[in-house]
């Protein structure tokens, strides 16, 4: 089938019948099969309730009682939606599956409202979108059956192979094979696949590289249409040639996206900061057969030493900036007061030549130069007339970041781990994280300066788009719930961790985070609290941003080649100054500057004709923004994986060894430890506990041993034993080393290996498990293949 219910879905946004023939053509159905496959899933949607039939053409249900969501399954079956709408997310037993899989698109109907402490449940009416087409496995022969076994153990089936697959059977040592899905499970019928090749488990950073892109649907992505980079003329360009300006290199992956540069001009009033982004949406047309194959990628994507860039290389080489080299960009000026606040900003299609390339190297020689040497460190020699611009530059960078912490934004000191094959994926992202927080800033970093002189670019086009009311992709961060918040400080309250609450007695997420770094407990806590935070989202309409400390707008468009929002509002802005109204009609001679922040409040008159506008605000749909947020979703787990095989990798060869870690969370099952110096989380299991016999205080976070009374807690530091590594799960499994000369004489009164954590009494009530139990049973570093 060439369409998914998703697709059928996303021609149909409002209420409003459409026509089976003009649904046909939007589908791009032409033959006779293909439409008569479309009634068939027409008359099905119809008998479950998601479509409406009528005279005049198909529409979506009015059933409010359908809800959007993404399915997420533990290992040990608790599967979860969750909502697109942000509100609390739904259980869903395994009985009311109906066959979706984990990561699947689906409409949940809600069958059971949750309580104080138990989710709500619900079943899943229908499959909107499969998000699994091919799977790593391992082929089993099953009685009189060949099945491909699923790696992942998220994926709660097996699939059946034809007869020609059993050479499969005895693979090569450490190999597994990728297997693509050829039917997914319908009525009573098993899901089928077949085996497409086998793929070595350890040969090297390239190998792994191709495990990852098989694992994550990565290896066969459509190719982009062909389509040539339009060229720009330099009519209507402000000439910025001749102003010192800087390139901050903070990648060197190959297919990296463009970096913006950036420039700074003293004013009486404080200083002009110019930030000068590559012209990419004037090199392609909007809504034409390369811009819609973007809205599809949306993301960049880091795979370590290696990306896989989202813009064609012809259009990225035509777009990118280099040292002496004259080039078209976007810029802004942004007229900031003496304590960093935007005060005024000015727009313009720009033409620049940089003066020379800053990267990491030379950041750590200005940082390491004494004041008044004399001698100029080889880093910086070819930045020598450059230096007091890029020292004005770090000063502001700082200044900046002062006053987003101040606005309420979240810094955590939880830095990646520095392993060397995870490339680009050590810098600090150079635009907001989408995680809901950002990692501690670093001078010494291009992409931390970046990610602070570029916010209030950002934040400008925001309140631009939004004043000119013209349809942007706006990002939004809300505050976290005080609930949760208030959870992570109890929690410290617990470990004796010295808090201070405000007035109201609720805490928020920074000022724990300001408490939790001056003690010897910080890493964990801070990665509690990284649970409670929202993530950055897009949405159509203007809102808070509490990560940038934006309380208005913020609309990114800075990095049109690492995600598309960012061309999306690119495309706007050129629309706005090449084809905008700047009077009512010729008949005025006054005009006004759209380029600028002063036309603000002043415009009554349609800026741009409907043919220009309609085809922006028809695209903006909901299904876009799902879409966009969907893969920004799917570009942090891709990263959380990279990361997670990485870390694994380094604890291969520490399997048998004796290691001290700290304990990063406690569950009912076991406690997780982290172990240097890669940071890998592992899994000491409750049943390996033979000691004694341990209860789980959940709001203690620690187990306790009734007769030794010994504790395992949070942030407590353990000397465990690596002895099991599994890379492709990412699963570490460890075992405590005890004390020497306390011994293990409660195996003798009690069962030996079967000691189970019993929870305190306030957990003791059957519920629904919380969705929480799903995310820490399957952190991608820390499963256990022992769990049962």
């Amino acid at each position: 089938m060439k369409f998914s219910v998703a697709d059928l879905l996303d021609q149909l946004p409002g209420q409003e019948p459409l026509p089976i023939a003009k649904l046909e053509k939007a589908l791009g159905l032409t033959a006779t099969g293909d439409q008569e496959l479309l009634r068939i899933a027409l008359t099905g949607l119809g008998r479950v309730g998601v479509l409406e039939e009528g005279e005049l053409g198909i529409s979506r249900s009015s059933d409010a009682g359908l809800i959007e969501a993404r399915l997420r399954c533990s290992s040990k079956g608790f599967c979860f939606a969750l909502r697109d709408d942000g509100e609390e997310d739904i259980y869903i037993r395994d009985h009311q599956l109906n066959h979706a899989w984990n990561g699947d698109r689906v409409l949940v109907r809600i069958t059971r409202e949750g309580g104080r402490r138990r989710s709500p449940e619900g079943s899943i009416q229908c499959i909107l979108q499969r998000q699994t087409t091919s799977l790593l496995a391992q082929v089993e022969q099953q009685n009189d059956r060949l099945v491909a076994v699923p790696l992942d153990d998220r994926l709660l089936t097996a699939l059946e192979l034809p007869a020609a697959d059993a050479v499969h059977l005895n693979p090569p040592e450490e190999a597994v094979v990728e297997v693509r899905v050829d039917r997914y499970p319908v009525a009573q019928l098993a899901p089928q696949g077949h085996v497409a090749r086998s793929l070595a488990i350890h040969a090297g950073e390239e190998a792994d590289r191709e495990l990852l892109l098989t694992k994550h649907g990565l290896h066969d992505r459509p190719a982009a249409p062909r389509s040539s980079p339009k060229a720009i003329a330099d009519k209507d360009r402000d000439d910025l040639t001749g102003l010192p300006t800087l390139l901050l290199g903070g990648w060197t992956g190959t297919n990296a996206p463009i970096l913006p540069a950036v420039s700074l001009e003293e004013s009486d009033t404080g200083v002009r900061l110019w930030i000068h982004a590559p012209a990419l949406a004037e090199r392609l047309s909007a809504g034409g057969p390369l811009d819609l194959w973007l809205r599809e990628q949306a993301e960049a994507l880091c795979l370590g030493r290696a990306w896989l860039p989202l813009v064609p290389s012809a259009h990225s080489k035509a777009a990118t900036f280099a040292p002496g080299q004259s080039e078209a960009a976007l810029s802004v000026a942004l007229d900031l007061d003496a304590d960093g606040a935007l005060q005024h900003f000015r727009f313009c299609r720009s033409r620049i030549r940089p003066d020379g390339l800053v990267d990491g190297a030379a950041l750590q020689a200005l940082a390491e130069r004494k004041p008044k040497s004399r001698t100029l460190p080889a880093a910086l020699k070819g930045l020598k007339d450059q230096l007091p611009l890029l020292e004005r530059l770090i000063a502001l960078a700082g200044q900046l970041r002062d006053r987003r912490l101040a606005a309420g934004s979240l810094d955590l000191d939880l830095a990646t781990p520095a392993i060397a094959s995870l490339g680009d994926l050590l810098a600090s992202d150079p635009d907001l994280s989408r995680e809901g927080w950002l990692p501690r800033f670093e001078a010494t970093q291009a992409t931390a300066l970046l990610r602070e002189l570029t916010l209030p670019a950002h934040q400008a086009l925001g309140q631009h788009l939004e004043a000119m009311e013209l349809p942007a992709l706006y990002a939004v961060n809300p505050a976290p719930e005080a609930e949760d918040v208030n959870e992570v400080a109890k929690a410290a309250l617990a470990l004796e961790v010295p808090l201070e609450l405000s007035a109201d007695g609720n805490a928020s997420a920074q000022e724990l985070a300001t408490a939790f770094a001056g003690t010897d407990r910080a890493r964990v806590l801070q990665q509690q609290l990284c649970d409670t935070v929202r993530p950055v989202a897009l949405a159509a309409e203007p809102g808070p941003n509490l990560l940038a400390g934006e309380p208005r707008a913020l609309a990114a468009w800075c990095f049109p080649s690492l995600h598309y929002a960012d061309l999306w509002n690119q495309q706007l802005l050129v629309l706005l100054l090449v084809e905008g109204k700047d009077r009512p009609s010729v008949r005025h001679k006054t005009r006004v500057d759209l380029a600028a922040d002063s036309c603000h409040g002043s415009i009554d008159w349609p800026l741009l004709a409907p043919s220009q506008l309609n085809p922006f605000q028809e695209a903006r749909s909901e299904a876009l923004i799902q879409r966009l947020n969907g893969r920004s979703r799917f570009v942090q787990e891709l990263r959380l994986d990279t990361l997670a095989m990485a870390q694994a990798r380094e604890a291969e060869p520490l399997v048998g060894q004796t290691l001290q870690g700290v304990i990063s969370g406690v569950q009912s099952y076991g406690f997780f430890v982290e172990v240097p110096p890669s940071q890998v989380e592992g899994l000491v299991h409750v049943s390996s506990l033979v000691d004694d016999w341990y209860e789980y205080r959940s709001r203690q976070n620690r187990l306790v041993g009734r007769k030794n009374r010994r504790t395992y807690m949070l942030g407590d530091r353990v000397e465990v034993v690596i002895q099991k590594v599994d890379v492709l799960r990412h699963q570490i499994d460890l075992a405590v080393v005890l004390p020497e000369g306390d011994g293990t004489e409660f195996a003798a009164d009690g069962p030996s290996g079967a000691n189970q954590a019993e929870p305190d009494q306030a957990d003791a009530s059957e519920q629904a498990p919380s969705p929480g139990t799903a995310d820490r049973e399957d952190n991608t570093l820390a499963g256990s293949s022992s769990e049962g």
